[in-house]
């Protein structure tokens, strides 16, 4: 079935890609932090500012066939600040961003007619993608072959477990099987694949009830996470107006479905955030390009 091209976009902006990403600068840290939402143990010293904008403005939903007034992006404009670093074999990554509330109920299955219909609920979420192979673009509006190791946190269906969902995005502008397909402005076709990494997920959805139990029921039910699913470890805590977040992983976990990071290499990515949004309605950043140089 094809799709309108915005419902996935990780990265939709229009700018040119820029010359030079904005560095990260991964340090060789004394000990690892617990990854557990506390940002004390990261001091309040070399906090990168990573601007987000709107991955689709309001001004430009029309040219895709979108309602101008359908926009729900709720994050907008604002800085992501972050530092990252390596303790033993394992890296880590912290983020620190302004959010009002924490959103951290999912959508529901609600009985409304007779029927179980999905609910308006949407949790808050962050994700971070890095280059695995082919020609990394800033967004998925490209017809370029390439793949991405994907990280992806929600307040509602990872956070408790204490373990990020773990995917591979594949992008290209050749016909993918068992790949969604997207129709760009320009009639091009876009096909991508998201899969999960091998393992089991730390949540499962759950089909929609046939029959009226309860007001609403939930739409996912966790579940013990293991193999390369398990590989990611994050956890967040909502504090005073901000989201604090950690991330930590092997620099190489021996899987095929994982992005590798060597000392001295430098790898590019890129951040998402999510106020009660999905598909579209994100902010995002330009490419990043972290730099493992101080590890050796």
């Amino acid at each position: 079935m094809r799709l309108t091209l915005l419902s996935c976009l990780l990265g939709l902006s229009f700018a040119a890609l820029a010359d030079q990403p904005l560095v990260i600068p991964v340090a060789v840290l004394g000990s690892a932090p617990k990854v557990d939402g506390d940002l004390g143990e990261w001091g309040s010293a070399g906090w990168i500012k990573v601007p987000i904008t709107a991955a689709l403005p309001k001004a430009d939903r029309a040219k895709y066939g979108l309602e101008p007034n359908d926009d729900r992006n709720q994050t907008g404009e604002q800085t992501v600040q972050m530092k990252a670093g390596v303790a033993g074999d394992r890296l880590f990554i912290a983020f620190k961003y302004p959010d009002s509330a924490a959103d951290s109920t999912a959508k529901l299955w609600e009985w409304q007619g007779g029927k179980y219909v999905e609910g308006k609920q949407r949790e808050d979420m962050m994700a971070l993608r890095f280059h695995m192979s082919g020609d990394f673009d800033r967004s998925m509006l490209t017809t370029k072959d390439y793949r991405v190791d994907v990280w992806l946190w929600s307040a509602a269906r990872t956070n408790s477990t204490g373990v990020a969902e773990d995917l591979m995005h594949h992008i290209t502008g050749k016909m993918l099987e068992s790949a969604a397909e997207y129709e760009s402005p320009d009639k091009k076709t876009i096909y991508i694949k998201k899969t999960r990494d091998t393992g089991e997920a730390a949540y499962k959805l759950l089909p929609r009830p046939k029959k009226k139990e309860a007001d609403t029921q939930p739409t996912f039910e966790f579940s013990p996470s293991s193999g390369s699913a398990a590989d990611v470890a994050a956890k967040g805590q909502w504090k005073a107006g901000n989201w604090q977040l950690e991330f930590s992983r092997a620099m190489s976990t021996g899987n095929a479905d994982d992005v590798v990071f060597k000392p001295g290499q430098k790898v590019l990515g890129q951040i998402a955030v999510f106020n009660q949004g999905y598909a579209e309605h994100k902010s995002v950043s330009e490419p990043l390009m972290f730099d493992f140089s101080a590890v050796k």
